[in-house]
């Protein structure tokens, strides 16, 4: 009878800590893990040290990556969360187009246009057109150019009669 008695008593101590005791840190990281699937945040690898959450990868932008933190301190049993999250760099500017392919392309639209006494010189992305073009077709010719993706211009064509 005693022995039943320890024994029922042993259980019940061990399921009461148990209880008591909160959830381990595997449960926590899983949870947590759970929460960024529900919230649909990827690229977040988690690990959980005494109920602190560790939060590592890339993510596209700070607001992804103040998103999970939010999501994990939302978690209970969760101490605190080291955030050692990077973001996505930028993308880079596709550069123009290099300068001698930009001066033929300049030069053969300024010649579909009509405008045959426009010279076209381009140096990092900047045009210089110089010549003399009828003044009916001075803004045309201005025109052509300006639609060919330039960065910036040195306008000296002048208005011919």
């Amino acid at each position: 009878m005693r022995i039943k008695f320890l024994t029922v008593l042993s259980i019940a101590i061990a399921l009461f800590i148990g209880a008591c005791g909160g959830k381990s840190d595997a449960d926590l990281a899983k949870a947590i893990n759970d929460k960024f699937a529900a919230d649909k945040i990827t690229g977040v690898t988690v690990a959980v040290k005494d109920g602190v959450a560790t939060l590592t990868g890339e993510v596209a932008d700070a607001a992804a990556k103040s998103k999970a933190e939010t999501a994990a301190k939302g978690v209970e049993g969760i101490k605190s969360v080291t955030n050692s999250l990077t973001t996505k760099p930028l993308p880079v500017a596709t550069p123009a187009a290099a300068d001698p392919a930009l001066t033929g392309k300049i030069t053969e639209d300024l010649k579909k246009a009509g405008c045959t006494g426009a010279n076209v010189s381009v140096a990092s992305g900047k045009v210089t057109v110089t010549g003399e073009v009828g003044a009916a077709k001075y803004a045309e010719c201005v025109q052509v150019i300006m639609q060919s993706g330039i960065t910036g211009i040195d306008n000296q064509l002048k208005k011919g009669k």
